[in-house]
């Protein structure tokens, strides 16, 4: 059981590190866009990276968090796996504190439907000039995916272990 456990744990921080990622290797070629061009690309990813995040950050965060209540503490094992949930909360973290903020103002004058203008309205900010927003937006996902690839690399070793 604590095996399945731990690579589906694995799986779930691969998906967060994936996405992640994904957004961090787009920043060179982004730099390049105008505002208009920008926006549109941005509003592409919402729907298919709002389901990678909840099943892979959220389910990630609840089934390193029970691996971690099913591994007994004297074990290697126990130490990447609390460090491998610290690095995906200190990801999520930053996704609520610095990059959501960003999408919020973002979306202020697009229409959304009842469940996404409750989830983008929350921790909104007030718009500021679009490349400052653009780059925290950026730079967010980079630090996203630093902690997503620590934290796999962390899960890793813990089921290596």
């Amino acid at each position: 059981m604590l095996l399945a456990t731990s690579i589906l744990a694995l799986l779930l921080v691969a998906v967060t590190m994936a996405l992640s990622l994904a957004h961090a290797l787009e920043f060179p070629g982004k730099l390049r866009l105008d505002e208009a061009t920008y926006r549109a690309a941005q509003s592409i990813y919402y729907p298919g990276f709002t389901v990678g995040g909840l099943v892979g950050e959220l389910g990630g965060m609840l089934v390193l968090a029970a691996l971690l209540w099913l591994t007994p503490s004297e074990s290697g094992r126990f130490w990447f796996i609390a460090a491998a949930l610290g690095l995906m909360v200190a990801c999520h973290a930053t996704y609520w504190i610095v990059t959501h903020p960003v999408n919020a103002a973002w979306l202020q004058e697009t229409e959304l439907g009842s469940a996404s203008r409750y989830f983008f309205g929350m921790f909104s900010s007030p718009s500021a000039d679009w490349r400052h927003m653009r780059d925290v937006w950026e730079w967010s996902h980079v630090a996203r995916a630093c902690l997503a690839m620590l934290a796999f690399l962390s899960m890793a070793l813990a089921v290596a272990t």
